[in-house]
């Protein structure tokens, strides 16, 4: 085992705006890096308004800043709070920067937005610079389509972060599937920052896993429908639905995760068709997903990350509806893993078809599981981190923590 100086802490930064992507992927992170590191204290900043509905390891704790959502047309808005969205964000970034003053970490990893949202971590990055502390982003494998991402990015001033703030930017993915910063023109300074990890693997919680009282719990076998955390899921809700409608002799029944983000009215629809077919069972979140896909005999879903780092962990057989809107990052992940053999895609024309799904669910016994395509380093993104994670805090000078605040 390695081993990190004692009393070692790390301090994540995850924004949160909607969904769970950013959240389980930072979790599954902090997670390992515990389980390895004895001596390493993590704590976690996160909007996620359902934070404290997951279990967290000894030495693993957050603090939830006030939540902000993302509207359909692109302008963020407080989440819970009546107040005007420039006071939230500045709230946050007040809470984020003292509480990092306050840790005082000696690593500090930003998840996916360089400066944070609305460049709220900024002030944050800049304190804990001067301070010696490492700085990491860390990037999911694919962000956006290259045109749309190099002028966010430029919009957002991000360039300059890579260039004079961080110390390392660590792809949780392959390039042999992608490259997260294809179309920017990165120096080389930022070039040789760029390490790829490999995809996170998952693995069933440590501790039992209770019932989930909304759940009938077949003893054969099922396959797992979800669409993450439901947001924008509806569609493809709909469309397996359709499918058990038209066919009522599926080889296999379905158990139905809507995500806890899914409107109420779409659950309510949904669950409401679901009560009239004898092979489909819902509930509308479970914390410990990782338990039901372990014990599915296929997945559908919509492809974000987490849950594609969770079908090549348990090895299942996939069929993946990506979305296009508001990002092609799912399109994206989806259409190169069919080309690699690792999934089928499954593209959403806007008819759904019920023959369409019903047919794909059928072949689906018939797919290659993920394990008979070797991709060397698949599934290393865990170890490799626990390994960056280690050379960071072994190369870094301790300083006395009552010295070092103030900024």
């Amino acid at each position: 085992m390695t081993t990190v100086p004692s009393g070692a802490r790390a301090l994540f930064y995850c924004h949160d705006t909607m969904g769970l992507g950013h959240l389980r992927r930072v979790r599954a992170i902090a997670h390992a890096l515990v389980e390895e590191h004895k001596d390493l204290s993590i704590l976690i900043l996160s909007g996620s308004p359902i934070i404290g509905s997951f279990d967290f390891r000894a030495r693993v704790d957050f603090v939830r800043v006030p939540g902000i959502i993302k509207l359909r047309n692109g302008e963020y808005t407080s989440l819970n709070l009546h107040i005007d969205t420039d006071e939230t964000l500045a709230m946050r970034a007040s809470i984020i920067k003292h509480t990092a003053d306050i840790f005082d970490p000696d690593l500090f990893i930003v998840d996916k937005e360089p400066l944070g949202l609305r460049g709220e971590v900024k002030q944050t990055l800049m304190m804990l610079k001067r301070r010696g502390t490492p700085l990491v982003l860390g990037l999911r494998d694919v962000m956006d389509e290259p045109e749309l991402l190099a002028p966010e990015w430029e919009r957002k001033n991000a360039l300059p972060a890579l260039r004079d703030l961080y110390d390392a930017i660590w792809v949780y993915g392959l390039p042999q599937l992608w490259d997260p910063l294809q179309g920017i023109e990165l120096p080389k300074s930022v070039k040789r920052k760029l390490t790829y990890t490999g995809y996170l693997q998952r693995s069933l919680p440590h501790t039992p896993v209770p019932r989930n009282p909304d759940l009938d719990y077949w003893s054969q076998p099922y396959l797992l429908v979800t669409p993450g955390g439901g947001g924008d899921g509806e569609e493809m809700v709909d469309w397996v639905l359709r499918a058990y409608e038209d066919d009522p002799y599926m080889p296999y029944p379905a158990l139905v995760v809507l995500g806890p983000f899914m409107s109420s009215e779409n659950q309510t629809e949904f669950m409401r068709r679901a009560q009239r077919l004898g092979n489909v069972r819902m509930t509308t979140f479970d914390a410990r997903l990782e338990a039901l896909m372990a014990n599915a005999v296929g997945v559908v879903a919509m492809g974000g990350y987490n849950t594609f780092c969770e079908i090549l962990s348990f090895d299942k057989r996939a069929v993946i509806v990506p979305r296009t809107v508001p990002r092609l990052e799912q399109y994206i992940r989806a259409s190169r893993a069919q080309e690699l053999g690792l999934i089928r895609m499954l593209e959403n024309d806007g008819v759904r078809a019920a023959r369409v799904m019903a047919t794909a669910l059928r072949h689906l016994p018939q797919q290659k599981l993920p394990s008979s395509v070797v991709v060397p380093g698949l599934l290393d993104g865990l170890g490799n981190v626990n390994r960056l994670v280690s050379q960071l805090l072994s190369e870094r000078v301790p300083v006395p923590r009552l010295a070092a605040r103030g900024g």
